[in-house]
């Protein structure tokens, strides 16, 4: 076995993958000691506040150590894998210790970044290794597969261990996982990950292959029996605390779900907001939607009212321009944007993220289309870069899709306005001095009264409910 020597071991460190991001929790290796790796491997995935991202290896070599296991969240600039690029091969961890995960990061000297081109990850200047602040995620207990999870359930249930089960049918046993990795997007992962559930022995049915939610549950369901009925004579043993049975549930609040808090108390506590609403009649624009599905010039987009929203609001900033603006506090300016990146509020499984269509104002309405197409199918897959969150100027959220009338939304931090959208549904209205019966919504505007005083934030939604009400103003007002 060729020895390998401490200068030919280079120590990849934790890249800032947004901007001024200081952490990230490694969620899944994807390699193990002894594996080789290549030049743009992705060896890791982590996720920030802003999103969840794979990280590539920038060099050839054979693994070393992993310095952290997963579910640590590790500061910028520390180094979490060790990587032989020297040629030798990395001796075996012994089978009965501890994983080569679980081993503390070797003591191995800090690398300075080097220049662009020669192959390393820069570090962010200011961003250095903390000493104390890296920490493990709170677990209820050591991982164990599955079926030694559920011998262990059956035991305390029963007084006694389970019979072994018979083996399961040829064509549902799993196949024994190659050099790929089983295919499963972000939040299935780690949704396996909180389950105990080892990935590449749930049986997929999605497509290509890709293992679903509903299969790591139904692996779940699989491995674990159900528990005896208690016999009427005897009091009813006490259940043990499981997934489904708990009368409570601790979620570490970290992530996007941290940052997102922690901007919307800034922002709640630091812009004072103001609320106006107003309901519309927007009958005209749900019958254009229905046309515009069918013109050439949109097919294969997906037309809804929310890009007719869209368009309307874009329409109104043109009208009213100061309302697109931000507020410096350290310079004390009002600085007036002259482009709109228009934020578009998606529920994803990791949170409510915020990203945003770049230059939304010089689109035409097919590009509005196509670019709100990819902003959902990219938040829902989990795959939102941070550069697609910053840099937003106002954004809308859609709680309609909720079946909520309306709401007081919370400025996004750093924007002026943000509108909600509620549900659109048949209500009774006055037309041509008639009742009948009308498609109407109710929109909320949210803005910052320290740069947006009533008269213009009056304006503004007054504008997107005369848009949606005729919605012939998007060529009259353009």
């Amino acid at each position: 076995m060729t020895t390998m020597t401490e200068a030919s071991v280079r120590e990849f460190k934790m890249p800032d993958v947004g901007e001024g991001l200081t952490e990230a929790e490694i969620l899944k290796w994807y390699v193990q000691p002894g594996d080789t790796v290549t030049d743009g491997q992705v060896v890791c995935e982590v996720e920030t506040a802003k999103a969840a991202v794979e990280l590539p290896i920038p060099y050839d070599g054979v693994v070393r150590d992993l310095h952290f296991p997963e579910g640590t969240t590790v500061d910028v600039g520390t180094a979490i894998i060790s990587v032989d690029v020297g040629g030798g091969s990395a001796a075996p961890a012994p089978a009965a210790e501890q994983p080569a995960a679980e081993q503390p990061a070797a003591a191995a000297p800090a690398e300075e970044p080097k220049a662009a081109g020669s192959g390393r990850q820069p570090v962010l200047v200011g961003y250095g290794v903390a000493t104390s602040s890296t920490r493990r995620r709170p677990r209820k207990g050591p991982e164990v597969p599955v079926q030694q999870a559920s011998t262990a359930i059956q035991t305390e249930l029963n007084g006694h261990a389970p019979t072994a089960p018979a083996p399961a049918p040829a064509a549902a046993q799993a196949v024994p996982a190659g050099p790929d990795r089983p295919l499963a997007k972000p939040p299935v992962r780690k949704l396996a990950k909180d389950l105990g559930v080892d990935l590449t022995t749930v049986v997929p049915t999605g497509p290509d292959g890709i293992i679903t939610r509903e299969d790591v549950h139904a692996a779940v369901a699989a491995a674990v029996p159900a528990a005896p009925e208690p016999s009427v004579a005897s009091a009813p043993a006490a259940a043990p605390a499981s997934y489904d049975t708990a009368r409570e549930t601790r979620i570490p609040v970290k992530g996007v779900r941290k940052a997102t808090a922690a901007a919307m108390v800034g922002s709640a506590f630091t812009a004072p907001h103001v609320t106006e609403f107003v309901t519309v009649d927007v009958t005209r624009t749900m019958k254009l939607v229905e046309e515009l599905k069918a013109d050439k010039e949109f097919a294969g987009l997906r037309v809804n009212p929310l890009l007719l929203i869209a368009k309307a609001l874009l329409v109104a900033i043109r009208r009213n321009p100061d309302v697109n603006a931000s507020w410096d506090e350290a310079a004390q300016e009002i600085v007036v944007k002259h482009y709109v990146n228009l934020g578009i509020a998606a529920a994803t499984p990791r949170g409510l993220i915020v990203p945003n269509i770049k230059d939304a104002h010089a689109k035409t309405l097919p590009q509005l289309a196509e670019s709100l197409g990819e902003l959902v199918s990219t938040a829902r897959d989990g795959k939102t870069s941070p550069a697609a969150m910053q840099g937003g100027t106002v954004t809308i959220t859609n709680v309609g899709v909720f079946g909520v009338d309306t709401g007081t939304p919370i400025l996004n931090p750093g924007e002026s306005a943000i509108l909600a959208v509620g549900a659109i549904k048949p209500q009774p209205w006055v037309h041509k001095g008639k009742v009948k019966p009308r498609q109407v919504t109710t929109l909320a505007l949210s803005f910052d009264h320290r740069l947006v005083d009533g008269e213009l934030g009056s304006k503004v939604l007054a504008d997107v409910a005369a848009i949606l009400e005729q919605p012939k103003r998007l060529i009259t007002w353009a």
